[in-house]
């Protein structure tokens, strides 16, 4: 029980350590602000592809396709639902939205952003208890190390984006913090259910990487596009990719 506490801490506080680097970046421009949005899509894009998709391939069995597609889809779709909820969920953020139409639309996509990230954190929980469950400790550290490395970025890379829609730090930290959480609570889920989440894993690996894809497809590379620095921002994706396929290799 003890290595899964750790590893449970470990995983989740890699979120906060990111964040925490993340306010080192005071004030960002709307240039960079495009450049660590886009980086944020290129870790998320191969976390989804990568640390998602195709392990849910190699889980799902004789209908592997058919379980990973659907849940792609679902994913999406359910991130979609969210979308149009979205602005319910303002008074979480402490800003003033009255009389700022812009700032409201880019809040939307910034939330958007954050719930993804908690989503996928969900599954990648469950992955590393599962680990620990079916009594492969090493495996089990090797998986909960590559997804701690991922959450260094993706703490760092969601800060930015808040602060810039008005969001006070301390608000900010909060909910950086609960992505985390969510990650700390799928580890124990797996860990007490081993049965009953290696049945749900490849669906919902599937499902979080979805809410990813849609994501990264329809608000942040748009987003990212739109001011100027379409040449800036793809290189940006590119690095970000990159970055998470190099851990990706160092970690196989």
């Amino acid at each position: 029980m003890q290595p899964v506490l750790l590893t449970a801490i470990g995983v989740g506080g890699a979120t906060v350590i990111g964040a925490l680097l993340g306010f080192a970046f005071k004030k960002p421009s709307h240039k960079f602000n495009d450049i660590i949005l886009s980086f944020a899509a290129g870790v998320m894009l191969a976390a989804a592809v990568i640390g998602l998709v195709l392990p849910s391939l190699e889980h799902g069995g004789s209908f592997s396709v058919v379980i990973t597609v659907i849940g792609i889809f679902c994913g999406a779709i359910c991130l979609n639902f969210i979308d149009k909820l979205v602005p319910h969920l303002h008074k979480m953020t402490g800003v003033d939205q009255e009389g700022h139409p812009d700032k409201t639309a880019q809040l939307n996509k910034v939330l958007l952003f954050v719930i993804a990230i908690a989503i996928h954190n969900l599954p990648e929980g469950i992955a590393a208890g599962v680990s620990f469950g079916t009594g492969d400790s090493m495996q089990a550290f090797t998986v909960a190390g590559g997804i701690a490395l991922q959450n260094i970025p993706e703490g760092m890379v969601i800060i930015a984006p808040m602060i810039a829609t008005g969001m006070s730090r301390r608000r900010t930290f909060v909910i950086a913090m609960m992505t985390g959480i969510v990650e700390v609570v799928g580890t124990f889920i797996g860990y007490f259910a081993v049965s009953v989440s290696n049945a749900v894993l490849p669906f919902a690996l599937a499902f979080a990487g979805g809410t990813m894809l849609y994501v990264i497809s329809d608000e942040m590379i748009p987003e990212t596009h739109a001011h100027g620095n379409e040449r800036e921002a793809t290189y940006a994706l590119l690095a970000g990719f990159c970055l998470m396929l190099v851990f990706d290799f160092l970690l196989g």
